[in-house]
């Protein structure tokens, strides 16, 4: 007769596996086997010694999860969750509720995901904020990307510049669904004329990961270019950003 299967730890919810199943965390007094010990003082070793640029993405994630789950190990779980959400940046900004139908995904694991997501946009933003944007456009894209790329809805963001071009705030105007966000022409303006802002550039994502604009994309962006102009505001750009690439409105044409 087969043996019943143990409830799950809080660590681990009954959900579907999408891999191999993490390992069981030890018991209360029961120490770390050696070899696991061994194994995360090389990858802190690797990582101190070479940076994030000698680590593949699971081995960075174990890292990650080392501080959430001190007692088991964690390369079982690092793999589920790159099976599931692709790749290191895919793992940090997936939403809640896609991480808790992840097999040992519990609350200490999502706040430390969520944690290091937060640092790494706040020290892009903080590259970009209150610096002129157009002498620093690679790491105004950088934040970009560390903002949207992987974000599973579309986000349309307004960066609003003084007259020498330094940003002076980044807003989140609009949020939508996975292909389509509602934008207000009036409202852009409206709040560039609250924040005494000379310039704009703008922002959206597509989950899709194709940054190809679609025809309500370049009709929106004629009509705030346009509202722009006959408040004697400058529209700089509009990018599209997507996983894998950008596209500049400016670089190609469309303004």
């Amino acid at each position: 007769m087969p043996r019943p299967t143990p409830p799950p730890s809080p660590e681990e919810p009954a959900l579907p596996l999408f891999a191999e199943a993490p390992v069981r965390a030890l018991a209360p007094g029961e120490r770390l086997p050696s070899y696991l010990r061994d194994h995360r003082r090389r990858l802190r070793d690797r990582f101190m010694a070479g940076g994030a640029a000698a680590m593949p993405d699971y081995e960075l994630l174990e890292m990650v999860l080392f501080r959430a789950l001190p007692r088991q190990d964690v390369k079982p779980l690092a793999r589920l969750l790159l099976d599931r959400f692709r790749d290191f940046n895919g793992v940090l900004s997936a939403p809640v509720a896609r991480l808790q139908e992840v097999r040992g995904v519990g609350p200490s694991v999502i706040v430390e995901l969520k944690l290091v997501e937060a640092a790494a946009q706040r020290l892009a933003r903080t590259r970009v904020m209150h610096r002129p944007v157009l002498s620093s456009w690679d790491a105004l894209l950088d934040y970009c990307r560390t903002a949207m790329a992987h974000r599973e809805t579309e986000q349309f963001r307004v960066l609003f510049l003084d007259r020498k071009n330094v940003l002076i705030a980044d807003e989140e105007q609009a949020s939508g669904t996975v292909d389509h966000v509602p934008v207000y022409p009036r409202e852009v303006v409206k709040r560039a004329l609250e924040l005494n802002a000379s310039a704009l550039i703008l922002v959206h994502n597509h989950p899709s990961g194709d940054p190809t604009p679609s025809q309500s994309d370049i009709v929106m962006t004629t009509q705030i270019e346009a509202a722009c102009a006959a408040l004697g505001l400058v529209l700089h750009d509009h990018l599209i950003v997507g996983k894998a690439r950008d596209l500049s409105f400016r670089s190609e044409g469309y303004l």
